[in-house]
């Protein structure tokens, strides 16, 4: 099966072409059965090739399949080339799992749409471009992949570009993934100018060898955490991924939990070793800037009533989760969080579109209530995915999320802090969400009134190709954690698979408190995860205390209308002063210059006249200027 990776990214690619070419012959729902079939493909073949690395020894689980050279110049060798292990395996089973479950939901939730065929077009060549991130043997396939998935958010997030929100969050999106772009690409100069490679094999043994200095480490290091706060929505590149909501729910769900913004995540694992050489401040600079995503993120969670709003949020900060265990050093736990959040996240996005098809595209949850009744599959699974995120046990985000928790305790005390406060308020805000969708009053009705509704507008269950995905990822939300399980090594699966790939795992914690302590820490985290679920329901279920959403947090600290007046406001016109100065000045110099060549060589021009006679009269005469010098200098 090894030999057949190249088909993993093919069959989407298939997918995409055959869309393209015949899409308006198979109209719908044929084109949606088709993108969904060869991404099912391409799932089956990625299982195949895990059992096939699954047999074999740790040393021998690292297979490439090189499909051609692609930039043979000089000392810069770059084949197209596939990389098959642990980790990359890994990437690709969700990526291709949870996002055949996504085309298949998708079946339903675009049924009618003008534009069904272009929209599974999108999706076929999204998920090509994410396999091809992931599978990349070196930076430059995967910096294909990169390219590709965020020109594919751009078509996908402003899919609907009538509406003027959808085209401005496509372009957001778009521009500021330039800024992480850039950062990647000054990664791989830095790399090949010091190793002289762009493969990951290359690269990441002259780090474990010793040959690349700490601080040209570093650089890289930091330079790939720009591109991977860019795709993965940190501080301070954050601002696109809430406004990607305008994108049809299936691709909030492709987007923020199986897909793009993971591509961080994997890409310092996968580059492991350089973070290792790096300074220590390099890994706590990352840290850092993931625990205070995580609880900026989570405070403006707290307040929005859009219900795919509270979840972009969620997601931010969940991913701020993913870098607090990358900066401490935790790989592992990054990517078995990466992992259970691409279950339950992936859940709760499509449950949320469930909701948004039931209620008739109505997304703002006070509008909402008492809708577990007439929804009962999306609420019971929605209501699972929550116990997920909240940290719930024995859920599968409880498991994951305590790993990460453990291993900040172990690196740094303020920032475990910060990580349990991001926890408390977690739960608190999923479980306003379910109060405020599910449970209570039922507000439709009396919106449906006031707005002047005719017609039957009781929400109500969504078709079987929408509410399957929701059963099987909810019952992924249930077990996921069993993969990697803290009570001994034995059960520490995730881990010894990943093991070729990421050397480095709880042994830089044992023999420490944080690890001689974690059942403590375990029942802290189940304390603090109760504790928000308690308050959120003696708010909004109970009604016991004030309901405070301060606006602040609402309009998200102002800090995305804070970027917008930056730009729009001392950057547009610093921008305007910039071309103004490369129209006038640069261009006026060059364009000067020419224009006096231009005039000089005019007046040589017409001293090359084509007679004979004035040639002769010139010699003539020159002849005459020699004779008289020689003539009067012998004078003198």
């Amino acid at each position: 099966m090894l030999e057949l990776v190249w088909l993993i990214p093919a069959l989407p690619l298939a997918g995409f072409l055959l869309i393209l070419l015949f899409g308006r012959i198979l109209g719908e729902p044929g084109a949606g059965i088709l993108a969904t079939l060869m991404t099912a493909s391409s799932f089956l073949v990625v299982v195949g090739v895990y059992f096939d690395l699954l047999s074999r020894t740790a040393e021998e689980r690292h297979h490439v399949v090189t499909l051609f050279s692609w930039l043979p110049v000089g000392s810069l060798q770059v084949d197209m080339a596939l990389l098959a292990d642990p980790l990359s395996i890994t990437m690709a089973l969700f990526v291709t799992g949870i996002g055949s479950l996504i085309h298949l939901y998708s079946i339903g939730y675009m049924h009618g749409d003008p534009k069904f065929s272009k929209f599974f077009l999108y999706l076929n060549l999204f998920v090509f471009s994410m396999l091809m991130l992931v599978l990349g043997e070196n930076l430059l396939v995967t910096f294909l992949g990169w390219e590709g998935v965020g020109a594919c958010s751009y078509f996908l997030i402003s899919f609907w570009h009538t509406r003027d929100s959808a085209a401005t969050a496509g372009k957001k999106a778009f521009v500021t993934n330039r800024v992480g772009d850039w950062g990647m690409m000054v990664a791989m100069f830095l790399a090949f100018s010091a190793v002289g490679t762009l493969s990951y094999a290359g690269i990441n043994a002259a780090a474990e060898g010793g040959k690349l200095a700490a601080v040209t480490a570093t650089g890289i290091a930091m330079m790939l955490f720009v591109g991977a706060c860019g795709k993965s929505a940190q501080l301070p590149l954050y601002i696109w991924l809430p406004d990607a909501m305008e994108g049809p729910t299936p691709v909030s769900a492709l987007i923020h939990a199986a897909t793009m913004v993971t591509s961080g995540v994997f890409l310092l694992t996968r580059m492991a070793p350089v973070l290792h050489a790096s300074y220590p401040w390099a890994g706590d600079v990352i840290a850092t800037v993931g625990a205070l995503t995580a609880l900026f993120a989570a405070t403006i969670a707290v307040a929005q009533t859009d219900i795919k709003k509270v979840l972009a949020y969620s997601t931010v900060s969940q991913l701020g989760f993913m870098f607090l265990a990358i900066g401490s050093g935790a790989y592992v736990a990054a990517i078995f969080h990466m992992v259970t959040h691409a279950f339950f996240k992936a859940l709760l996005f499509l449950g949320s579109g469930s909701v948004i098809h039931g209620m008739h595209h109505e997304q703002d949850m006070r509008k909402m209530g008492a809708l577990r009744k007439l929804m009962p599959i999306t609420g019971f699974t929605f209501i699972i995915g929550w116990l997920a995120i909240a940290g719930i046990p024995p859920f599968a985000g409880f498991w994951s999320k305590d790993e990460v928790l453990l291993y900040a305790f172990a690196n740094n005390r303020l920032l475990w802090l910060i990580g349990v406060i991001t926890a408390l308020l977690t739960a608190y805000y999923m479980t306003r969400q379910v109060i405020m969708v599910f449970f209570g009053e039922a507000r439709w009705n009396d919106h449906a009134e006031e707005n002047g509704a005719h017609g039957d507008h009781t929400p109500h269950e969504s078709p079987w190709t929408m509410v399957t995905p929701l059963v099987i990822l909810a019952g992924l939300s249930i077990v996921g954690g069993a993969m990697q399980l803290p009570f001994s090594k034995s059960t520490h699966f995730l881990e010894h698979w990943l093991e070729p790939v990421i050397h480095h795992s709880e042994v830089s914690i044992s023999g420490t408190w944080a690890y001689s302590n974690k059942w403590l820490l375990l029942a802290l985290a189940i304390l603090i995860a109760v504790s928000g679920v308690v308050a959120a329901i003696a708010v909004y279920a109970k009604g016991k205390f004030k309901i405070i959403e301060p606006k602040i947090l609402a309009d998200a600290w102002r800090y995305d209308s804070a970027v917008s007046a930056i730009v729009g406001g001392p950057g547009r016109a610093a921008f305007g002063g910039v071309a103004t100065f490369d129209a006038k000045v640069v261009d006026g110099a060059v364009n000067g210059i020419g224009s006096e060549v231009r005039a000089a060589s005019g007046l040589l021009r017409k001293m090359q006249s084509g007679l004979v006679r004035s040639y002769a009269f010139v010699i003539g005469l020159g002849a005459v200027v020699l004779l008289a010098w020689f003539l009067l200098r012998g004078i003198l």
